[in-house]
């Protein structure tokens, strides 16, 4: 399994607003995509401006085979509320 960790910098005023702008465009996409095995949203209490998604694949060729012009409309779909994020992933090695 390969976890796909973003994390956006969300005003949190404008938080809750995001969270169904972004289930309404990316959660229902990912529910489309081969490999993929869900999905959780985090946020930092010491830091509420980070907003952390947390995204299951079942392997890394799965997560890559997403096309690109599919990831461009629905960032594109998002409009104002899209959010540059900073990516790291992890091969998850364990999970007991």
């Amino acid at each position: 399994m390969v976890v796909e960790f973003l994390t956006f910098e969300v005003d949190p005023a404008e938080r809750e607003r995001w969270l169904v702008e972004e289930e309404k465009h990316w959660s229902r996409f990912l529910e489309t995509c081969d490999g993929f095995l869900g999905k959780e949203i985090w946020f930092e209490p010491d830091d509420p401006r980070r907003v952390h998604a947390v995204i299951r694949w079942d392997s890394m060729q799965s997560w890559q085979a997403v096309p690109r012009d599919q990831i461009a409309a629905v960032d594109a779909a998002m409009g104002p509320w899209r959010r540059d994020a900073t990516m790291r992933a992890f091969e998850v090695i364990r999970d007991c």
